[in-house]
């Protein structure tokens, strides 16, 4: 019988496992269609020079020198860069500070006004907001440069002027990302324990104090991981830089991703686009391994 009950068990345990497969064979098989066949499809394309009639012929790394080489790569490049430290630093730490305005008492109805209000751009789709924002930063007839003329103010080229196009797409993706760093860092304040920050204040400890001592330490996990996420997520920008400047003036606030499609299905350079992708991908994988390694020195589990 022991025998009988251990084979059926077996039995039980393969027709479990089975199902389990089956389940996720359809995930599994849209997951190697749509992301892994073509991250290597991508990764062998760097390697070549692909024509559309003759196909692809390998190149090796020239692809990859050609992008080290030249000078408006390097410049695309640093934008990118650029770009991604000011996102980065504004929208967590915007997104830190009204959380910290936000977890304290007040009346219900106003707290959550606050919150919707802050939240609600980033439930927007990108290209809408870039809209509403190319009004609002139009040289002649855009309401910010309208209001600056009625206060006898010199209108700025906002988009127009490569001094202050790339500010003024910061300026905007804070203004619709921060909200989402704000709830984070909300729901990561409100796990602070109370009795702690109770025995503080009795002790004295002064505002500044217990949040570099507490709060900050015990929501540190928290920031790392906004800091990530926005690292990876402003690297890859694309959809408010096409809409408001397209790029320009100039090459002034190209990213890698217009740089990407531009040099795909603009000039055909299926190759070397290939390969600018696994640059991009490499950087990203870089940042966040030095983030991770930094992190070991200031976040607290």
């Amino acid at each position: 019988m022991t025998a009988i009950a251990a084979n059926r068990r077996s039995e039980l345990k393969r027709a479990q496992a089975r199902a389990g497969y089956l389940f996720i064979l359809p995930s599994f098989a849209l997951y190697l269609t749509f992301v892994l066949a073509p991250v290597i499809v991508t990764f062998l394309l760097a390697f070549t020079y692909y024509d559309a009639i003759d196909g692809a012929s390998f190149v090796g790394l020239d692809n990859f020198k050609r992008f080290f080489t030249d000078g408006r790569s390097l410049e695309i490049f640093w934008n990118t860069l650029r770009f991604a430290f000011f996102a980065v630093t504004f929208n967590v730490g915007v997104g830190l500070a009204l959380a910290l305005a936000l977890n304290r008492a007040m009346p219900a109805f106003l707290l959550y006004f606050f919150r919707l209000a802050f939240f609600l751009p980033v439930i927007i789709a990108a290209a809408f907001v870039s809209i509403v924002w190319g009004y609002f930063y139009g040289d002649d007839l855009g309401i910010i440069n309208y209001y600056l003329i009625r206060l006898g103010i010199t209108p700025v080229r906002w988009l127009t002027s490569s001094s202050t196009a790339m500010m003024s797409i910061i300026i905007m993706d804070v203004w619709k990302n921060t909200g989402f760093f704000m709830i984070i860092f909300i729901a990561a304040l409100q796990g602070v324990p109370k009795t702690i920050m109770d025995a503080a204040i009795m002790d004295g400890a002064s505002y500044w104090r217990r949040f570099s001592r507490i709060i900050l330490p015990w929501i540190s996990p928290v920031i790392f991981f906004n800091i990530v996420y926005a690292s990876i997520g402003a690297m890859q920008v694309y959809e408010s830089i096409v809409i408001l400047t397209s790029g320009g003036p100039g090459d002034s606030t190209r990213s890698m991703s217009i740089y990407i499609v531009e040099e795909a299905f603009g000039s055909f350079e299926i190759g070397y686009a290939a390969s600018v992708s696994v640059i991009l991908t490499v950087v990203i994988l870089i940042l966040t391994s030095l983030q991770l390694i930094a992190s070991r020195r200031w976040v607290s589990y």
